[in-house]
């Protein structure tokens, strides 16, 4: 499509007027025309065609609702949106590879969020970028808001505020809260290693694996393959291998060190890397050819940077048996898409009041288990976000372990 100017005449209720007449730089770019106007509005579930169903669906009828839920605070679950509405909030300080963009920038990436909770999870949602990013002032209008939806999905804030941020949300809500930078990223992760290592023929309680990167996706992955049994694990930051005897770690990495690197490993990540069996990337920059060639045979390298992971694929099949990394073009890609509208639709369909360890796990159990023995290879560690199984499989497990761990409510 060629690109258009706007008309020499606009209207004051023109919204690109500015009391001149302007061109478009971006008009009949695919892109930009798919943004237009947003990707996502708000329908009505009902009609009103005639006085009774506007009495019904407005006064004097809704009283009755609001004075029954007044009565019993449970019943807003049942009777409102509540119980299938998130609210995808953001402060824009750390949007996809971008940075500190801003709230205001940051709002095609959130309305994108939304959209996916929709099309994958039959979840609705609303993107909310807050002009704040005072740790307090956060918390303070996220808690005021949580009455309105049944979840928060925390996104794009930079770390490490946003481990304190879902931190006391978490204790201060009695909905789930889910930082998706951290937790989605990390069951996708489990999910294509326990399948990475069906290919490899490795043990996960035997492997050494070393993440590059500590920031809110790193902290979270290192977490939840500690909690699968992955045993022998190292987190690498720009200065080095975190361990205890750093003077410079913030009280997570602290915490980290603590949990991780029982080898007493020193120095920076090309000499973690010797020997290792997995390398995971979720930091950026580029993992030098020879620090890769002294990996350990049958090796996995998921090099999840986007869009230049730390490893190209080309180079990384030289050395690896198996190649995952964030982007669309290449096989096996982690996309958090996998996880977090089956994740929200399971804990949704259980009335669950958190997201707990166990559902994050079941969760990426039921993603590794659609990938049948018959379909595995080393292209192909985990489905496809347009498998339509994927999100029903996630939500039922995740409802499922959200009983199992006494957070659903009847």
């Amino acid at each position: 499509m060629a690109a258009e100017a706007f008309p020499s005449e606009v209207s004051d209720s023109d919204p690109y007027a500015d009391n001149a007449v302007d061109v478009d730089p971006y008009a009949g770019d695919a892109v930009f025309e798919l943004h237009r106007g947003g990707k996502i509005e708000v329908t009505s579930s009902v009609q009103v065609r005639d006085a009774d169903d506007l009495s019904m669906a407005y006064t004097p009828g809704v009283a009755r609702v609001c004075t029954a839920i007044a009565e019993d605070p449970s019943l807003v679950r049942r009777y409102t949106w509540k119980s299938n509405v998130v609210a995808v909030v953001t402060d824009g300080t750390a949007v996809l590879g971008l940075g500190d963009i801003g709230p205001a920038a940051s709002l095609p990436v959130m309305e994108g969020k939304a959209l996916l909770f929709k099309e994958f999870g039959g979840v609705d949602s609303v993107p909310i970028a807050l002009d704040c990013t005072d740790v307090d002032e956060f918390v303070d209008t996220v808690a005021r808001l949580a009455p309105t939806f049944g979840g928060i999905n925390l996104e794009d804030i930079s770390a490490p505020r946003c481990f304190e941020i879902e931190r006391r949300l978490k204790e201060r809500l009695d909905i789930p809260v889910f930082h998706d930078d951290q937790h989605g990223t990390a069951v996708v992760v489990l999910a294509a290693l326990r399948n990475a290592l069906r290919v490899t023929g490795k043990k996960i309680g035997d492997v050494r694996v070393v993440i590059s990167g500590a920031g809110a996706a790193g902290v979270a992955c290192a977490r939840i393959l500690l909690q699968a049994g992955v045993g022998d694990l190292t987190v690498v930051d720009s200065k080095g291998v975190l361990s205890e005897d750093r003077a410079d770690l913030n009280p997570v990495k602290l915490s980290l060190a603590r949990d991780t690197n029982t080898a007493q490993l020193s120095g920076r990540l090309v000499d973690a890397l010797d020997g290792a069996d997995v390398f995971l990337g979720v930091s950026g920059g580029t993992v030098p050819e020879e620090a890769i060639a002294r990996m350990a045979p049958g090796a996995m390298i998921f090099a999840l940077a986007n869009p230049n992971p730390e490893v190209h694929p080309d180079i990384a099949h030289r050395h690896a048996a198996v190649v995952a990394t964030g982007r669309s073009d290449f096989p096996n890609q982690i996309n958090n898409v996998l996880a977090f509208p089956g994740i929200f639709r399971g804990a949704f369909d259980a009335g669950a009041t958190r997201i707990t360890e166990g559902m994050k796990l079941a969760a990426a159990d039921a993603l590794a288990n659609l990938v049948s023995d018959e379909d595995l290879r080393a292209d192909y560690i985990i489905p496809s976000p347009f498998d339509d199984r994927v999100a029903p499989a996630v939500a039922t497990a995740v409802a499922t372990a959200a009983h199992q761990d006494g957070v659903a409510r009847p």
